[in-house]
């Protein structure tokens, strides 16, 4: 008989994989449906992403350049729309739930493929992170990829194993383009082999060479950027562990955990994380038990210790989602667990479509107090229009200006793409970032700080006014001053001060901590 890919249809295994195609390509189409209807603006990190995406390289200030490459690819296709930016996002996340049933059918056999694609396609986490393109789409569907292979290398030999080793390496490779999170891989894949005699019968020294030639080839272009930017991505990600913080937290480590509990979902959280510590105690631990453990067990025990030391944010264990998605399901069907199943599932699938409504109809999350969670995807076409008013104004009645001026990088994001329109015209006044600190805390500040040449006349955008006394310590003179609002919802809205300010001459930063001085109190 001729090898296939997939089960036959007529099996078990086959009509498992048949559902799962169904529900995956069910979700993907409502996601994508949501995805063109809603109202919602860019996040301004999108809108970041959407920025570098103008200029394809091979990394950027704080992210690795997977995420700008998806975006110029699907801009390239549909135009710059929201939904377009957006668009690779449920895509990987779709791709990622078949290559995670493929991986559960390896391991664990029968139905468990369809039970580990629908907790990781209604996982709150993924459900959340189809609707808005960030890193972590990308990195999911290469991490994927690399378990996948990994399995296979078990049973792959020579020469098939020397094709999925270095096929492992560049998946690998790729999952780094994404988000350096993928490190948690790597050293999933080198404990596994310190712990367990199987995983070492893996490996023969061909292999290794291949994969590692393989991953190094592929990771090499981003390493170079790195080295010739003074490695300010490796930079930018170590300092986000803000380990000067005050250290040994229990309140965060408790947040943190409470917290993965909402992403992954209770009922599969729940059962990973007493699932761990029951077959640990009595030693029950089986072979593909361990592989995963080994997958999704160091991102979540790390990223806890960073809370307990320091601070974590919820999404920073997201590389456990993968393999944790395959281990429920094995863990699920084992105990024969089948209504803690239906349940969580259920409450993830309400959830699911709760999100949905809330991306169509942003007025369902007032309704029910949760508008705060969309405040930052609201009011930023408004919030540019009105500095793009402002802007033609002086252009036209007061000499012009030589550029605007932002003192945060949400507000340059946001008027990078909303107000590209306008600002991207001939004899449009530039974009320019004004730099608090000593040194650039951005890929704005980094490329486009405000100078005396584009500080003879600029327009100044602050949001909230925060930085308003600082920066008019650093002119000669301001006048001009207006404040804007614009309104979020019921309770909420977005100040921005606007002024002119002249004769740019800014004042030394501080040595030590790199600020400039306490403005004098009027």
């Amino acid at each position: 008989m001729t090898p296939t890919l997939v089960p036959a249809p007529q099996t078990a295994e086959g009509r498992a994989w048949r559902l799962t195609l169904l529900m995956v390509a069910g979700l993907t189409l409502v996601r994508l449906a949501a995805l063109f209807a809603t109202p919602l603006e860019l996040y301004p990190d999108e809108a970041q992403y959407w920025l570098w995406s103008r200029e394809l390289a091979f990394g950027y200030f704080s992210k690795p350049p997977m995420i700008a490459w998806l975006i110029w690819l699907t801009t390239k296709i549909g135009g710059d729309a929201e939904a377009w930016v957006r668009l690779s996002a449920p895509l990987l996340h779709g791709a990622t739930a078949l290559v995670v049933h493929r991986i559960a059918w390896r391991l664990y056999g029968g139905w468990s493929g369809l039970v580990a694609a629908a907790i990781y396609s209604l996982m709150p986490g993924v459900v959340l992170s189809s609707g808005l393109i960030a890193t972590d789409a990308p990195l999911l569907f290469f991490l994927s990829l690399t378990i996948w292979a990994y399995v296979d290398l078990a049973e792959a030999y020579a020469p098939r194993r020397y094709f999925v080793a270095a096929g492992m390496g560049v998946t690998l490779g790729l999952a780094f383009l994404s988000k350096y999170a993928a490190i948690y891989a790597l050293g999933s894949i080198v404990l596994h082999a310190l712990i367990s005699k199987e995983a070492r019968h893996r490996w023969c020294a061909a292999a290794i060479v291949l994969f590692a030639l393989a991953f190094v080839l592929t990771l090499a272009p981003n390493f170079a950027w790195n080295a010739s930017h003074h490695f300010s991505t490796v930079k930018h990600t170590a300092s986000n562990a803000n380990w000067g913080a005050h250290l040994f937290n229990v309140r965060e480590l408790g947040e943190f955990v409470i917290s993965q509990f909402g992403v992954f979902g209770p009922i599969p959280f729940g059962v990973l994380l007493g699932g761990a510590i029951w077959l640990g105690i009595k030693r029950k631990v089986q072979s593909p038990d361990l592989l995963l453990l080994c997958f999704s067990a160091p991102p979540l025990v790390i990223v806890a210790g960073e809370a307990f030391v320091s601070r974590a944010n919820a999404n920073w264990a997201g590389a456990s989602f993968v393999a944790g998605s395959v281990l429920a399901a094995g863990w699920l069907l084992r105990w024969n667990a089948r209504r803690w199943l239906v349940g969580g599932l259920a409450l993830q699938a309400v959830f699911a479509a709760f999100f949905v409504v809330c991306m169509v109809n942003p007025r369902a999350a007032d309704a029910v107090g949760l508008s705060n969670g969309f405040k930052r995807v609201r009011g930023w076409d408004q919030t540019i229009q009105a500095v793009i008013e402002r802007t033609r104004e002086e252009q036209a009645l007061r000499g012009g200006v030589t550029a605007v001026a932002m003192d945060d990088r949400f507000l340059y994001n946001a008027a990078a793409y909303y107000g590209r329109d306008y600002f991207g015209r001939p004899g449009a006044p530039p974009l320019r970032m004004w730099v608090h600190e000593a040194s650039p805390q951005n890929q704005a500040e980094t490329e486009v700080p405000l100078n005396a040449a584009y500080g003879r006349r600029a327009l100044i955008v602050s949001l909230e006014g925060g930085y308003r006394p600082e920066i008019e310590q650093d002119f000669k003179a301001t006048s001009g001053l207006q404040i804007s609002r614009v309104r979020l919802d019921k309770k909420r809205s977005r100040r921005i001060d606007l002024f002119v300010a002249e004769g740019f001459a800014p004042l030394p930063r501080d040595p030590v901590t790199g600020l400039p001085p306490e403005p004098k109190r009027r």
